[in-house]
């Protein structure tokens, strides 16, 4: 089977040495000398190449870091946030875990990322509708994609909003030669075990200061006031990662750059392989040199018009077990269709795909589609339901072998055939 994407060990095995020294010293708790290290690790990364100094905490969870920088950017209940909808749910939940409200904002069709013309858009009728401003923004490196920093920054410092940067599958991402995840007042990063790099689960915050630094870690730590004793001025969160999933993520760092240069060589690969393709459109970033994206995920539609075998059996049968990256326990539905989904010939492709032993995936669905947020403002031209409806993924990971690509290809062009 060729998966998506699984990060993978280093060569040397320099993760086993670290998770050792954490049994043999004992620090099988959320802090230790790995988590320390680890931290270190993670700074001299995201400030290389832009003179930067800014402080980064390791987390328990990718989401965990989206809900400590909102929290720490002030947000409460009844607030509003501003958030990319063409996203994964992390993005968006911890918006509702504070009991603020998300408004959600479509993408443009290049880096299929926020519009910022529809940011402004919704950030204005917001002030008119409810009398203030959101109180952050949270733009997203789908599969990657450097988002319009630029222009986001520029708008966010316009208003006086912060950006917190979700570069959870960015990691390693830049624009003009700087981190993702740097630019704004905080940025996210995470290391599930199908990211860039992994600690099996994890994740962290980049912050701007040791003081918001501090704050994050305090948060994440129960909010333990300075007595020789408990006591609590706030809720704080049990958000702090492992010293064992610490040693992982130090020798991951290792195999950092190699695995981003594997994933944009797959990339290039794709787009000569997939070039004569009539109807498959592979998505590739702006010529603009400023964007550099790792290609997380490698993206590509489907035209509307192009038949793929077995379309006609396309949502006949309610799924009854886990697709893709799906884990746990799923609820189980009674039809298998709803009022916005990928064509037939995308879950076609999909189901012809799996059998050939090779995993290949919608896109996100928009969160402002999803029925948990029905009713939800939106500001958006339909451009990322419009891709939803058109594009699927395509394994990219380090495991990921030029004949597998080849082979993946050649499945793509049978199907289509």
């Amino acid at each position: 089977m060729i998966y998506l994407c699984l990060a993978h060990m280093s060569e040397e095995g320099v993760e086993q040495k670290y998770v050792k020294e954490a049994f043999d010293t004992n620090w099988v708790v959320p802090m230790g000398p790995n988590v320390n290290a680890f931290e270190q690790d993670l700074m001299s990364f995201v400030n290389s190449g832009a003179g930067l100094d800014r402080t980064v905490v390791c987390l328990s969870a990718g989401t965990a870091a989206v809900h400590l920088a909102l929290l720490c950017c002030g947000v409460q209940p009844g607030d509003e946030v501003i958030v990319q909808s063409f996203t994964f749910c992390a993005s968006s939940h911890p918006i509702t875990y504070l009991g603020a409200k998300p408004v959600f904002v479509g993408s443009e069709p290049v880096t299929w990322n926020m519009d910022p013309e529809l940011l402004e858009k919704a950030i204005l009728d917001r002030k008119a509708v409810t009398g203030k401003y959101p109180k952050a923004i949270v733009p997203v490196a789908l599969y990657g994609m450097p988002y319009r920093i630029d222009e986001i920054m520029e708008i966010a410092g316009k208003y006086g909003i912060p950006v917190v940067e979700d570069a959870a599958e960015g990691m390693g991402s830049r624009f003009g030669g700087q981190v993702l995840g740097t630019f704004g007042k905080y940025g996210v990063l995470s290391f599930n075990g199908n990211k860039m790099i992994t600690t099996s689960g994890g994740g962290a915050l980049i912050c701007r200061s040791k003081e918001d630094a501090n704050e994050v870690m305090w948060y994440a730590t129960q909010a333990r006031d300075a007595y020789p004793y408990y006591q609590h001025t706030a809720i704080g969160y049990n958000y702090r990662m492992s010293n064992v999933c610490a040693g992982i993520g130090r020798g991951q760092m290792t195999v950092l750059n190699d695995h981003i240069a594997h994933h944009k060589h797959v990339q290039a690969l794709y787009e000569e392989l997939l070039a004569d393709v009539p109807g498959i459109h592979i998505h590739k970033q702006p010529e603009d040199p400023r964007y550099d994206s790792n290609f997380w995920l490698c993206a590509a539609t489907i035209d509307a018009d192009v038949h793929v075998q077995g379309q006609e059996n396309a949502y006949k049968e309610v799924v009854k077990t886990a697709v893709g990256g799906a884990a746990g326990v799923l609820h189980q539905v009674d039809s298998a269709t709803t009022d916005c989904q990928p064509n037939e010939n995308v879950e076609a492709l999909r189901v012809f795909m799996l059998a050939r032993k090779v995993e290949c995936r919608p896109l996100w669905k928009p969160m402002h589609k999803q029925p948990v947020y029905a009713g939800a403002s939106v500001y958006t031209n339909n451009i990322e339901e419009d891709l939803f409806k058109v594009g699927f993924c395509l394994p990219a990971g380090p495991y990921v072998t030029d004949d597998d690509v080849r082979y993946i290809v050649s499945c793509i062009k049978e199907a289509v055939g």
